[in-house]
């Protein structure tokens, strides 16, 4: 039997429901960790949680929560805390893409994105600091090809992950004297319910194999959730045309 890495320890994974993090639960979940699932959407997150149960025999916990909302942030890390006794790994993996060309953009859509791509990460990463910090654990970001390179179309979700790119290094040069490891996993186009410019989502837009698979992402997480005396400070998956025609 493969050893379960972090058997024992305790995670958070935001935007739980669908995609990325709901892959990221379940690879978590195969390494043995407890995992709270954080999202809007409680029914699929029950289902989830039934299904991490069943399939890895973990303990799981469902804290529906809207990371724009600082109290029930700092609820769900609370309520972890409380329930599981600990916390390890902090997964921000919720964000948003609304709009796309600035001049049209709608206030809604660019405050929108603000407060989900950057107040709920900043909300939850401070929430978990102190408890990550105990344990020598991790805080993960999911952050976008998005955040590495200019782009002419949907530059303010492009500027979002920017910061959290900037947001997730500069807190790792205020905790890594503590123990705890920083990681940004940068992933260009994931087949998941995430929305194109258009409307359209990018697991209606591309065939499978075409792009990367959420488990791809998730098992990124992974190896980076597990390290366990170094950090792994950037992970970049592209699919492999990503960078035909620059």
């Amino acid at each position: 039997m493969a050893e379960k890495r972090l058997e024992g320890q305790a995670a958070i994974v935001t935007g739980a429901s669908a995609g990325i993090g709901a892959a990221t639960c379940r690879a978590l979940a195969a390494e043995g960790a407890t995992v709270t699932l954080a999202a809007r959407r409680e029914e699929r997150l029950e289902k989830l949680a039934a299904e991490l149960e069943a399939d890895h025999d973990v303990e799981t916990l469902v804290v529906p929560t809207d990371v724009r909302e600082e109290t029930q942030v700092e609820a769900l890390v609370s309520e972890t805390v409380e329930t599981v006794g600990r916390l390890d790994v902090l997964v921000n993996n919720a964000g948003l893409g609304r709009g796309s060309d600035v001049e049209t953009m709608a206030t809604d859509d660019y405050r929108l994105m603000q407060e989900t791509n950057l107040d709920g990460v900043f909300y939850a990463t401070r929430a978990a600091i102190p408890h990550v910090r105990e344990q020598g654990g991790h805080l993960l970001f999911v952050g976008s090809f998005a955040g590495q390179y200019p782009r002419p179309f949907n530059p303010v979700y492009a500027a979002t992950k920017w910061w959290v790119r900037g947001f997730a290094k500069s807190v790792a040069a205020q905790v890594g004297d503590d123990g705890v490891g920083v990681t940004i996993v940068n992933p260009s186009e994931v087949r998941s319910e995430f929305e194109t410019t258009d409307g359209d989502t990018f697991a209606e837009r591309f065939e499978e194999g075409e792009v990367t698979e959420p488990e791809e992402v998730a098992e990124a997480i992974a190896f980076a959730a597990t390290r366990e005396h170094s950090s792994v400070t950037e992970l970049d998956l592209y699919r492999r045309d990503k960078f035909t025609g620059f």
